[in-house]
């Protein structure tokens, strides 16, 4: 028998506060430094905006959160979903890339890492379990598992718990457009080794980095309206050119790694993408399925959640998961067996794709 990782349990939080889109018809919207857009417009570019990411609200901690809270509460969940003590974890590795930003202080706050933080508001003693951060971008989620996976393969671990969490709300510009996008959120997944005869949860991964000529895509700097005593800096892209990239890579990257499992697109169920831009999923949903020389796409196998949640980061595949996995989401659901890509590119520029097969019920025991 061979050792592979599957997902014992999920949770996410999602925030209470809902900001829906004529929210920021009264924003003074800049299109770079120094050049303003007519406030008239603004009925204009809220509506183009709607119609291209596809988003309408989107979720905002409450001022008193912060990113470690929402993560804590997001692990929490998902042990007790998995129905596992706290204490048997190996690992706790929280994906996230600005730390604690406090509402009333944007600055950021690292040290001690989240993962610290979440292991003593889970109240987690045990010293072997090892909790650290990982920034990477929007894919830092994903990558969190990638790098579990190997923990609990090697047979050093067992258990993990992995967490992305992010108040992208306090680091987005209020005079760029682009902070329509962003939101906040959490969400988690606990990972168990089983031994099984047949292959079964974490079949294959693919990660892939293109510093040289993208890292600019995504980058922090200064408002494009500061205000005299203002020196934050604040999540900047470069919007179309991180949609050509993605449409040009990421199918790539998912076709790797279906590769590398043996499997086709064919035999895929559900595809589970980063919620960045609604318009910019569908495409390379299209671009990958015709890498397949497949022309029809099945109803229902990119469930999204952007339109009601906006862009969290790191949370949205592990809350995506979450939701799909507990039917949350209407006409959504995850079935025994069924075969899973999840997929998602972000800062770096960083990309990363896997291939999971959900165990059957009364499946391998944990190895």
């Amino acid at each position: 028998m061979r050792r592979y990782s599957v997902l014992r349990g999920s949770g996410s939080y999602i925030p209470e506060t809902r900001v829906d889109n004529d929210a920021f018809l009264n924003r003074e919207f800049y299109l770079d430094h120094g050049r303003p857009i007519d406030p008239a417009d603004n009925r204009r570019v809220v509506d183009k905006f709607r119609e291209i990411t596809e988003i309408a609200e989107r979720r905002y901690a409450r001022p008193g959160e912060v990113t470690s809270d929402m993560a804590a509460v997001a692990g929490g969940r998902a042990l007790a979903d998995a129905g596992i003590d706290g204490e048997s974890l190996d690992y706790i590795v929280v994906a996230h890339n600005f730390g604690d930003v406090a509402a009333d202080r944007p600055r950021l706050d690292l040290v001690p890492t989240l993962a610290a933080r979440v292991k003593r508001a889970l109240g987690i003693q045990n010293p072997r379990c090892v909790a650290y951060d990982l920034p990477f971008g929007c894919p830092g989620w994903l990558q969190a598992v990638i790098q579990a996976d190997y923990f609990l393969r090697s047979g050093d671990a067992h258990r993990a718990l992995v967490i992305g969490s992010e108040t992208l709300s306090r680091v987005s510009d209020p005079n760029d457009r682009d902070s329509m996008i962003f939101a906040d959120g959490a969400g988690a997944v606990v990972m168990e080794a089983v031994e099984s005869d047949a292959p079964v949860g974490i079949l294959s991964h693919v990660t892939r980095s293109d510093a040289v000529d993208h890292a600019a895509l995504l980058t922090m700097g200064a408002s494009y309206h500061p205000a005299p005593d203002d020196d934050r800096i604040y999540l900047k892209m470069e919007g179309r050119k991180l949609y050509e990239y993605a449409l040009q890579t990421v199918p790539g990257v998912v076709q790797e790694s279906l590769d590398k499992a043996g499997a086709s697109l064919a035999d895929v169920d559900k595809v589970l993408l980063h919620q960045a831009n609604a318009k910019m999923d569908h495409a390379m949903l299209k671009r990958l399925f015709r890498l397949y020389d497949l022309s029809e796409i099945p109803e229902g196998i990119l469930p999204m959640t952007i339109g009601w949640l906006g862009n969290s980061s790191v949370a949205t595949l592990p809350t995506l998961f979450d939701l799909v996995r507990k039917n949350q989401l209407e006409g959504q659901a995850i079935e025994d067996g069924d075969l899973l890509v999840f997929a998602s590119v972000g800062a770096g520029m960083n990309i990363n794709a896997m291939i999971y097969r959900v165990p059957q019920a009364g499946g391998p025991s944990s190895g």
